[in-house]
């Protein structure tokens, strides 16, 4: 039984009492035998009758029968392949009064009939609400209310207050071991809630002050670097640019020269939607710490993203990047390209370095590192990103650290954004430039290929550029789903035989992939066929069409994401999905993406759909295992338990005051488990 148990986390009676029901059978309403209703789970009440059991024809089945009269009408009752304990128990009631629960049914000769009820032998003291467990083989449910009954009388005594009274009034909590309880055998739905959210603001709260103690821990007063911003420096910034930066820009880019003032190390995460401006804004930060004399680098996740942001820094600076010689660092330079880099980096003649995890590699040296930027940072493990911003603790181990900028292109849902990323500051640029129009979506079937493609022969021969994604290199027997290098032979074969057709994938060389890309950035390639290797880091203006195939074998922030490859320039875009959207999922993913381009909302809906423990990041905020919270639901008490924790840890840093002994312990075990999935 302990390791039936185990399979379900539950290794001691304390876990019995946490494994809360997923949900709850109301059984206050009885009906008679001669008045059930259909489809409904329900109570019925009455004498035990004519219990028997036999094999089916096919003598594989074994069916158990019986019947609940109440003098009047009879419920038949139907159990199948259940064992000897079962016919026992029956026997024995036979004859007694009983409540029946379950759903009834039609039989073949259309009467009612319940079919593997559970029966209650006591009607008079039997629970109205009934938990309903998580169960695993072996495990029913009698057995585990059963379990967690006795471990909830076991238990009581050694339960222990968490939260002063000061603040259980203050947030109109209940008290622990009540709301323990409640949430087994709650009383009414509005028990059930009041049990439910005093767990939930516990979980939260808990987690909340050990982020807010990390972040104390990571900000090291006096050991980061003061820049100095000249008074020329927003006028000179924006001249670089011939268009005005965007209100979202404006607001991010003060609060990262804010952090960038101040002698604390700067934690920052910048969010934007795809085509937002994210590098135009991050370039800032990366200019002020060049004019004060340090080095700016920024990671990428890909060798096309990292390329894209080399000549995008290089197109911004114009004239200025012979003075700030931006380099591009990769692991496909040849030899003699990537000695000269190294020396340049190291010898500070380089100051804006842009490169892959190459950057981390033992031969990098950086002269005087004053910003790390890591762009697409879910992409990367936690030791990757440490890894970079420690260069700079290698050239000077008792030096200043670096300022630390995270940007991500995958909008993170509003109600997540508190608890993945408690412990940095949040800057978001929530408005896109100005002459972007929205990219017009549309879901088409397999079966209107054709279609499709008299629309993009269309739009070629008006001198635009597309893409077409396929989830897979080579045809699949086990997956159906377009293979890209077979459809780009189709492509070039049976559609567009005039135009040229290239394919791009990840298991190219990093020469060949630079070939391709160049050639269709330059508008030599007209289509490009792809896996999504392209979801981040290719911005062609030029391209306007995006058709991804089996687009149901891709997630909501992946759509998205590749969505944003085109709608970069002033012409009208387009992204057609086509797919069968067979299960009902796919078809609210495809539906979703049909009815709306903001990213934000998109990721509300991926949440919804998916639940947080397989969103990215989740597992390092340590929000995997809540047992009573949800992050979708409890967005408010969230915020509640932010606020708390963070007033808290400001008066008490070390939570030593005997009003938090009790949590304490807690928060040290979240602490732990946030460090050891972040290192």
């Amino acid at each position: 039984m302990e390791a039936r148990l185990a399979k379900l986390g539950i290794h001691s009676t304390r876990d019995l009492c946490e494994h809360y029901p997923m949900r709850y059978e109301d059984r206050s309403k009885v009906y008679s035998a001669g008045a059930v209703p259909f489809d409904t789970p329900v109570s019925v009440r009455g004498t035990l009758i004519s219990v028997s059991q036999k094999q089916t024809r096919r003598r594989n089945i074994t069916l158990i029968t019986a019947g609940v009269t109440d003098g009047l009408d009879t419920l038949s009752l139907v159990w199948f392949n259940h064992g000897n304990y079962l016919l026992a128990r029956l026997r024995k009631l036979e004859d007694r009064n009983v409540t029946v629960y379950g759903s009834v049914t039609m039989d073949r000769a259309g009467y009612p009939v319940m079919i593997g009820a559970e029966i209650l032998e006591d009607p008079d003291t039997d629970e109205v609400i009934v938990p309903v467990y998580n169960l695993t083989d072996g495990i029913g449910q009698n057995q585990m209310r059963s379990f967690v009954r006795k471990a909830l009388e076991y238990e009581r005594e050694f339960y222990h207050e968490t939260l002063p009274l000061s603040v259980r009034e203050e947030y109109g909590l209940e008290g622990l071991w009540e709301a323990v309880r409640g949430m087994h055998y709650p009383d009414s739905p509005e028990g059930f809630l009041r049990a439910r959210d005093r767990l939930a603001f516990e979980e939260l709260f808990v987690l909340q002050l050990a982020l807010v103690q990390r972040k104390q821990r990571q900000k090291l007063p006096g050991r980061g670097i003061s820049f100095r911003v000249p008074d020329d420096f927003f006028t000179e910034f924006r001249s670089l640019f011939p268009f005005p930066l965007t209100e979202g820009q404006k607001r991010s880019v003060m609060e990262i020269v804010a952090d960038m003032r101040k002698p604390d190390c700067m934690n920052r995460l910048l969010q934007g939607d795809v085509g937002s401006g994210k590098t135009l804004t991050a370039l800032a930060g990366m200019l002020l710490c060049c004019k004060n004399g340090m080095q700016a680098a920024i990671m990428a996740p890909t060798e096309i993203l990292a390329e894209q942001h080399y000549l995008s820094f290089r197109s911004m600076l114009g004239d200025k990047a012979d003075v700030f010689r931006p380099a591009l660092l990769t692991g496909s330079l040849k030899a003699s390209e990537r000695k000269k880099t190294l020396e340049d980096v190291e010898s500070g003649a380089v100051q804006l370095v842009i490169g892959t995890h190459a950057l981390i590699a033992d031969k990098v040296r950086f002269h005087r590192l004053g910003l790390v930027v890591v762009d697409e940072q879910h992409r990367f493990g936690v030791r990757q990103r440490t890894a970079l911003y420690d260069k700079a603790r290698d050239a000077s181990p008792l030096g200043p650290r670096p300022d630390l900028l995270l940007m991500t292109a995958t909008p993170i849902p509003r109600t997540l954004t508190n608890a993945v990323y408690g412990d940095l500051d949040i800057s978001v640029i929530d408005t896109m430039p100005p002459g972007r129009q929205p990219v017009r979506t549309h879901w088409k079937k397999p079966e209107e290929r054709p279609r499709v493609y008299r629309a993009l022969k269309s739009l070629i021969a008006q001198g635009q550029q597309a893409y077409v994604v396929c989830p897979l290199i080579e045809e699949s027997e086990a997956i159906t789903s377009r293979a890209a290098t077979e459809l780009c032979e189709e492509l070039k074969r049976d559609f567009f035989p005039e135009y040229p057709i290239a394919l791009l994938h990840g298991q190219q060389s990093a020469d060949e992939k630079e070939r391709i890309m160049t050639s269709f950035r330059k508008g030599d390639v007209k289509i490009l066929v792809s896996t999504s290797v392209i979801e981040v880091g290719v911005d062609v203006a030029n391209a306007t069409c995006m058709i991804i195939e089996s687009a149901d074998r891709f997630g909501l922030s992946q759509l998205h994401q590749l969505r944003g490859r085109v709608g970069r320039g002033s012409q009208q875009s387009y992204c057609i999905l086509i797919s069968e959207g067979v299960t009902e999922d796919s078809r609210k993913r495809l539906e979703i993406m049909t009815r709306t381009n903001n990213g934000f909302e998109i990721s509300e809906e991926d949440l919804r759909l998916r639940g947080p423990g397989e969103l990215s990041g989740v597992r390092q905020s340590g929000l995997s295992d809540f047992k009573a919270a949800d992050i979708f639901r409890d967005g408010a008490l969230l915020q509640k338990a932010k606020e708390l924790a963070r007033s808290i840890i400001e008066a008490d840093p070390g939570l030593d005051s005997p009003d938090w002994q009790q949590i304490k312990r807690f928060v040290a075990a979240k602490s732990a488990e946030i460090e050891a999935t972040t290192n």
